[in-house]
């Protein structure tokens, strides 16, 4: 990597090229300045004056949708796998950067490897869960005629446009990671916006994408600054994801471009958080302890810089001295406050003066409105030095973690009132109905966790507080040592609340790629549905020929390649036989009388497993070839029951072909159908199968 210069104007990357403002623009409106938290150095300065966004979108538009649009989903995941593997290799260089917004290592770990897990995860979701295709079919078939000539399905396909996505300075990595891989795997160019204090760090990571050739043109862009035109150069088929405070959300949503525009808006914005001890967790259980370390890490990791902090710790009344002792100990005991490039320093400094000066006002808001500061101080801290020694600082955005007891519980400000740093407030509960109240008085949150052991203290407030909550956890001695915690959001889980929070949910696995995709349903006949899904329909073209289906590998196999097996007739004996051999007896298989009872039965039946046995034997070829394995069945149904004397005949048809990026194999699902004599449905079922590429 090739850092962009310190102290000269963050570049900005668009149209496939670096650039920076003219020297006219930045006169005109000058940078902002960029400081080292710790000690407040010139960093960079950051502008994006004169810079053409109408013109970046519109290259997003054309050459990234076309860049993109030539790879499929797997194809798109095999990119985000590969620059996982390029950016852990630049973890050192990113880390040292991360260091001068303020964060440890602990801190930047949060932040890069989270990013880095991000990109991971949905490379290994996108050729897990998505079709190796651009078409991604939700649900069943729904037949809408007698005779099958007339289907639905509903697709998604991706967006036309752009993803805008304009991210906060907590997490200069994971926030920008965590929004462009499922816009990536959807196929949706990205136009990233960084925060101005930590924006240096972003643009690191999108040097290193952009050096490393793996981006397709068009896909990622950077705007380095403010951008207070934006909403009026996007349009129907954009989408706008912001993370940041509620209020500008607010203003933000009320742009024309959204309220009547079409532009699709998401939002994950502040988050009075709640932890709730339960009042079976007392001090000196392994649940107390749990949250006592959870509350600990979550106002001191990031300085308390993250949306999902806790921000309200709700406790039994009988144990709040218990609690605040507890969490002062621990913070007396391993909290060290400094610069995070200093050996020992576990807390490093705000992201900016500005933040810290943010900080200490809500906090003051928070004290006349009846909070009661029982840990820390509101005055300049003193911080460990590279020597060793402590001293106040000379510069930085140093705060000390601290903890407020509000002795009305009930007080409006404490529920709506965010203090974005190392900052929670203590409310005590009586009943359990009380303690979901409070949750419920932060208005929607991103996360609540609840510490018990007790299953229906945890059933009660979960159900209680859910619908208030984009994500709960529920902790105990059973999972704290691999709970990944309070303040963790992961990619496979929503990450977004109702109300307050936002009403997003990015993140979610695959529902997050959904988000920048449009489902539709789709009408039409068998074989149109087949053409445009890559899935074969019952009712579409079907071939069969000389050549068995299992003889022919991934290259040679096409969709409705077909093949109907010679009839079997069921006997009495094969029935006993089969109950013997696995020891199904089931009433049905071998008592007349009780079978003929059934509803369901005209007497004596095959087992529906001896018919699927069967049905194996009828369409394998047994010989060594493409057919590599089997490795399942899906969506089996028995419909009609199989009588002694009825035969049974399967016919099997090729009905999806997935190559994989990285194997010489690949799978085919096969529709399978067997009828009796009568020609009525016996039972159908998908057949897996992996297939040699050729």
């Amino acid at each position: 990597m090739t850092p962009s210069p310190l102290r000269a104007v963050l570049p900005s990357y668009l149209e496939g090229a670096w650039c920076t403002p003219s020297a006219a623009a930045v006169t005109a409106s000058p940078p902002a300045l960029v400081l080292d938290a710790s000690t407040g150095e010139l960093v960079t300065r950051v502008s994006a004056a004169g810079l053409d966004l109408g013109s970046a979108l519109d290259y997003a538009r054309t050459v990234g949708q076309a860049a993109l649009g030539e790879l499929t989903f797997h194809q798109r995941a095999m990119r985000l796998k590969q620059m996982a593997l390029l950016l852990t290799e630049k973890k050192p260089e990113l880390y040292a950067l991360s260091s001068r917004t303020g964060a440890t290592t602990i801190d930047s770990t949060v932040d890069i490897d989270g990013g880095i897990g991000v990109l991971f995860t949905y490379s290994s979701k996108g050729r897990r869960d998505l079709p190796n295709a651009h078409v991604y079919v939700d649900g069943p078939v729904e037949p809408l005629s007698k005779d099958g000539s007339f289907l639905a399905r509903h697709v998604y396909t991706r967006l036309p446009g752009v993803a805008v996505q304009i991210n906060a300075f907590n997490f200069p990595v994971w926030g920008a990671l965590e929004k462009f891989a499922p816009a990536f795997l959807a196929g949706m160019p990205t136009l990233v916006k960084p925060a101005t204090p930590s924006g240096y760090v972003t643009e690191a990571v999108v040097r290193i994408l952009v050096d490393s050739g793996l981006l397709p043109a068009g896909s990622l862009q950077l705007v380095s600054g403010s951008v207070p035109t934006l909403f009026d150069e996007v349009r129907l088929g954009d989408l706008v994801a912001f993370t940041g405070s509620a209020s500008t959300a607010e203003k933000l949503r009320a742009n024309d471009s959204v309220q009547t525009g079409g532009v699709r808006f998401t939002i994950e914005t502040d988050s009075v958080n709640a932890s709730v001890l339960g009042p079976d967790a007392v001090a000196g259980t392994p649940e107390f302890d749990a949250f006592v370390r959870q509350v600990v890490t979550e106002m001191t990791v990031k300085a308390g810089q993250k949306c999902t902090a806790i921000r309200r710790v709700i406790v039994p009344a009988s144990g709040v001295d218990d609690v605040i002792a507890a969490v002062r100990a621990r913070i007396e005991a391993r909290i060290v406050l400094g610069d995070p490039r200093v050996p020992g320093v576990t807390m490093g400094p705000l992201a900016s003066i500005a933040q810290r000066d943010e900080v200490l006002r809500q906090v003051s808001r928070l004290i006349e409105a009846g909070g009661e500061l029982v840990i820390g101080t509101t005055d300049a801290p003193p911080i460990t030095r590279a020597n060793g020694t402590t001293a106040a600082a000379p510069a930085g955005a140093f705060v000390a973690p601290m903890l407020l007891h509000f002795a009305d519980a009930q007080a409006a400000a404490v529920h709506e009132v965010e203090a974005f740093g190392p900052v929670a407030s203590i409310l005590g509960y009586d009943t359990l109905a009380e303690a979901i109240d409070l949750v419920r008085r932060g208005g929607g949150s991103l996360v609540t966790s609840i510490a018990t052991h007790d299953p229906r203290v945890a059933v009660e407030l979960t159900t209680g507080i859910a619908a208030f909550n984009g994500r709960v956890l529920l902790l105990d001695r059973d999972d704290a040592r691999t709970s990944t915690g309070h303040g963790s959001p992961l990619p496979q889980l929503v990450h977004g609340g109702p109300g307050r929070a936002g009403g997003g949910e990015e993140l979610g696995g695959i529902r997050a790629v959904l988000h920048h995709m449009q489902r539709t349903a789709i009408q039409g006949s068998p074989e149109m549905l087949t053409a445009l899904t890559g899935i074969w329909h019952q009712g579409a073209a079907a071939q069969t020929g000389a050549r068995h289906p299992f003889r022919k590998s991934l290259a040679e196999l096409k969709l409705g390649d077909q093949i109907g097996s010679d009839a079997r007739t069921v006997t009495l004996d094969d029935i006993e036989h089969f109950a013997e051999f696995t020891g199904d007896t089931f009433y049905a298989h071998m008592n007349e009388e009780a079978a003929a009872a059934n509803p369901f039965f005209p007497g004596r039946v095959a087992h529906g497993y001896l018919l699927v046995s069967w049905a194996a034997g009828l369409f394998v070829d047994p010989a060594p070839g493409p057919v590599l394995a089997n490795y399942g069945l899906e969506n089996l149904r028995f419909v009609t029951p199989v009588s002694p004397g009825d035969s049974i005949r399967v016919t099997l048809t090729a009905k999806q072909i997935t190559p994989r990026e990285t194997d010489d194999y690949g799978e085919v699902r096969w529709d399978a159908v067997l009828t009796n004599q009568k020609g009525e449905l016996v039972a159908s079922y998908d057949v897996l199968t992996l297939v040699a590429q050729h």
